[in-house]
């Protein structure tokens, strides 16, 4: 089994007013933590990070195994982008959110396990908290119940075989995904979800950078 990442960390950060991947934490920039994850095990023969060349440059420490693509407009586009960039030996290919710098190298191998075994996992947690369903001026009307609600988190690791296929199926379509497990599921293919013991969210807004502090 040869094992790939494809980070994606192409987009605009336009809801954060600034470049949330530059943002320092620990003395380095988010994206350099994401990448860092992945590019320390020596199950990953290839981490391709989809970004600017600014960006890239952040990362020149962390080994000859990282390439840089350019990404597209949509996060799909980026993703098939990596997809197209895949050396010929990998077997199976994780694909992670460049915004989740706290992404533990035990949750991916956990993750990488689950998708060897059926060809498609994704890290995820439960959903505990009580849910309402609420009119659009913010008036609840019935409660929802969380049983086997999931809240989905990267990396998301399958075949590279599946998933080429399911974006080869994406791109025929108009269907608009916002995740590879979304992809997956036009197929009528199902995930493994491997529950993730530790933080792992993603950097969207000033609090979340706030919270790693």
């Amino acid at each position: 089994m040869s094992l790939a990442a494809i980070i994606v960390a192409s987009g605009s950060s336009r809801r954060m007013g600034f470049d949330k991947l530059a943002a320092q934490w620990n003395r380095k920039p988010i994206l350099w933590h994401s990448v860092r994850a992945f590019s320390s095990l020596e199950e990953i023969a290839q981490v391709i990070v989809v970004t600017p060349p600014e960006r890239f440059e952040w990362l020149h420490d962390l080994g000859e195994k990282i390439t840089r693509i350019d990404g597209g407009v949509e996060r799909s586009d980026s993703v098939a982008a990596g997809l197209a960039a895949l050396q010929n030996n990998i077997t199976h290919v994780a694909i992670h959110d460049g915004a989740r710098p706290l992404v533990s190298p035990a949750s991916i191998k956990a993750t990488f396990t689950a998708a060897q075994k059926s060809g498609a996992a994704s890290l995820a947690r439960r959903v505990t908290e009580t849910l309402k369903r609420a009119t659009p001026d913010g008036i609840t009307t019935d409660s929802v119940s969380r049983d086997d609600l999931w809240i989905m988190e990267t990396p998301q690791i399958f075949s590279k075989d599946l998933i080429q296929q399911a974006y080869q199926n994406v791109s025929q379509g108009d269907a608009q995904i916002t995740d590879e497990v979304s992809a997956l599921q036009l197929l009528g293919q199902g995930t493994t979800l491997v529950e993730n013991p530790t933080p792992n969210p993603k950097i969207t807004v000033q609090a979340d950078l706030d919270a790693l502090s």
